[in-house]
């Protein structure tokens, strides 16, 4: 046999041999990964065609006491990428750009920054017609898809805009309602796992793995939005006409803490979070703090009654409008000389609630204060409220003897102020407002039908301020003597009984830190009937420039549109006039109906 035939077959022999010991090699070791390694790279395996989604919760929707829509969600497309699946990815930041109105140079950096990831967001919250564009591009398969998102709507727009608030972008609540009652509004995300094949294609719902989703709860508030929209207007008519720094407007059930309306100017579009100005954010209801002048004289004279310090019928000098007090004198606006308790209050005279504040002393008028819910918090269901300031009675002198009975030295929100006026409307009795409906189903329509009688609520009472026999006298005899002959006139109402008080509070000048003459919170508490009270006003009025006869009295800033906002709502609540002959015509759209279709 030849020597290269032979040399041939050994070669061929050694590459068959060497081939056969490699193949037996690979066969040992497939085998010792099969059974040392199998289950993990089954695992992995699964990882790389297995995903989990969440499956968003739909946040609960907030209606009113009669089940109107404040804040709904509306389920809209989202749109992602797979950076690890994107080869060509400059093209798809340019057909993206282009159809989306994004910086596709922007997009693409982003996604090559992240090369390795499998989600992206690419823009959230697409409009329908954003959707059918991005479905006409050529993008690669399995490197994109929608997912399915809750974008929150405001189908009143800016009414209430304070109250509600807002949730962002990521579905967090943002003021008011939206953010104090967060947690129950939001419910909780669902989860489930998706089998994709190589092109990113779904092929399979595990539904062993899936994690239900519970969606959030629907909030039902006290607020009644036709008074709302009349709250609103007044407002508007307000600072069209007195030009102010801000205001605000409060309505309450008396009896059981409900408020029916809540408003604030400056105010914004929770639709629209991107122009809100920085300054209407604030409920000025709750976050403004004020020295309430005259509006606070009345609860001081509750409670020298109530201590017996003064008498029902008793009469004092006024001085005839000037009255020295150790080193400081006092002045009313006219030259008052006698005047029984009740007419101190309907004039509004300074001097006489001094003479008032001496009979009390500093720890009576510090006890009265607290007595109706000053100093403290009304604990409203919204974030934000503060506390208003009393200084401890240890600093209080001899000047705070005559400046707290006319309302200096003391701050207050709005809300408190309306809210002791309710223990004044009620039997003396401290009730804590809120904005929660209790015992309501807010989905069960039958419950939210339009009888006051259908809902079950009641605020907690804090405390009993005064007896009701003083408190009753306080609204009878003083209260509505105020409307009637007094400085809140331009608040009667035909046929009703309305019983209120103005307050016309000088600030301090941040320049000289002194009282100012030019700065003023004008504002008027009313509430009507005046022997059953059901609807209490109050509107705020801080730093009008616009000035009447060179004054910013709260009888003419705040009393008209209060006195209108009163009568709005005494109708819209049904409650019959003292004088049934009185009652006055409804205009079509007086309960503003139009505005909430």
């Amino acid at each position: 046999m030849p020597q290269n035939t032979v040399r041939s077959r050994w070669r061929g022999r050694g590459i068959a041999t060497t081939l056969l010991l490699v193949w037996t090699l690979l066969a040992g070791r497939l085998a010792q990964l099969h059974w040392s390694s199998g289950d993990q790279f089954e695992r992995l395996a699964t990882r790389q065609h297995v995903f989990q989604e969440t499956v968003p919760a739909r946040p609960g929707e907030i209606v009113d006491r009669h089940g109107l829509v404040f804040a709904s969600s509306v389920t809209v497309k989202s749109l992602y990428i797979a950076p690890n699946r994107i080869r060509k990815g400059w093209q798809v930041a340019q057909q993206l750009g282009q159809a989306l109105q994004l910086d596709p140079d922007r997009l693409f950096e982003r996604s090559a920054a992240h090369p390795d990831r499998q989600f992206l967001w690419v823009k959230r919250r697409l409009t329908d017609a954003e959707v059918e564009q991005v479905r006409r591009l050529s993008l690669p398969a399995g490197a994109w898809g929608f997912r399915d998102e809750f974008r929150r709507v405001y189908p009143q727009g800016a009414t209430a805009a304070q109250v509600i608030g807002l949730r962002d972008i990521d579905g967090i609540g943002r003021g008011g309602i939206e953010q104090s009652l967060h947690a129950r509004l939001r419910g909780t995300d669902g989860k489930r796992e998706l089998m994709h094949d190589a092109r990113g294609r779904v092929i399979e719902v595990r539904e062993s793995a899936v994690q239900p989703v519970r969606h959030g709860e629907a909030i039902a508030l006290t607020l009644d939005a036709v008074i709302q929209v009349h709250a609103e207007r007044a407002l508007d008519q307000v600072m069209q006409q007195w030009k102010p720094k801000s205001a605000c407007a409060v309505v309450l059930d008396p009896r059981n803490g409900d408020v029916l309306a809540m408003a604030s100017r400056p105010t914004f579009d929770p639709n629209q979070p991107q122009r809100v100005p920085a300054d209407a954010w604030k409920n000025r209801a709750i976050a403004d703090i004020y020295e309430p002048g005259s509006t606070f004289k009345p609860f001081v004279v509750a409670r020298a009654l109530e201590r017996g310090c003064i008498a029902r019928d008793e009469v004092f000098d006024c001085e005839n409008g000037e009255y020295r007090m150790g080193r400081r004198v006092l002045h009313d606006h006219h030259r008052y000389g006698r005047l029984s308790v009740a007419d101190i209050l309907v004039k509004s005279s300074n001097i006489g609630m001094a003479k008032i504040g001496q009979r009390l002393s500093n720890r009576g008028l510090y006890e009265a204060a607290l007595a109706f819910g000053f100093g403290n918090p009304t604990g409203i269901e919204l974030p934000g409220e503060l506390p208003g300031m009393i200084r401890p009675l240890k600093r209080w002198n001899s000047y705070s003897t005559g400046s707290v009975p006319i309302g200096q030295e003391i701050a207050a929100t709005p809300l408190q102020m309306i809210a002791a006026y309710a223990a004044l409307a009620n039997g003396g009795r401290l009730i804590a407002p809120h904005l929660i409906a209790v015992g309501v189903d807010p989905l069960d329509t039958d419950a939210l039908g339009h009888s006051q009688r259908s809902i079950d609520v009641g605020g907690a009472i804090v405390s009993q301020a005064v007896s009701p026999e003083i408190a009753d006298w306080i609204r009878r005899e003083a209260l509505t003597a105020v409307v009637s002959r007094g400085t809140g006139k331009k608040a009667m109402i035909r046929g009703y009984d309305v019983f209120g008080k103005t307050g016309t509070a000088q600030k301090p000048d941040p320049v000289t830190g002194e009282y100012s003459r030019q700065l003023h919170v004008s504002s008027f508490v009313c509430g009507a009937p005046a022997d059953d009270p059901r609807v209490l006003v109050l509107i705020s009025v801080d730093e009008p420039t616009v000035a009447l006869n060179g004054e910013h009295f709260g009888g003419s800033v705040a009393a008209p549109a209060a006195g209108e906002l009163l009568r709005l709502s005494l109708l819209r609540l049904q409650v019959p006039p003292v004088n049934p002959s009185h009652q006055t015509a409804l205009l079509p759209d007086e309960f503003g109906d139009e505005l909430l279709e």
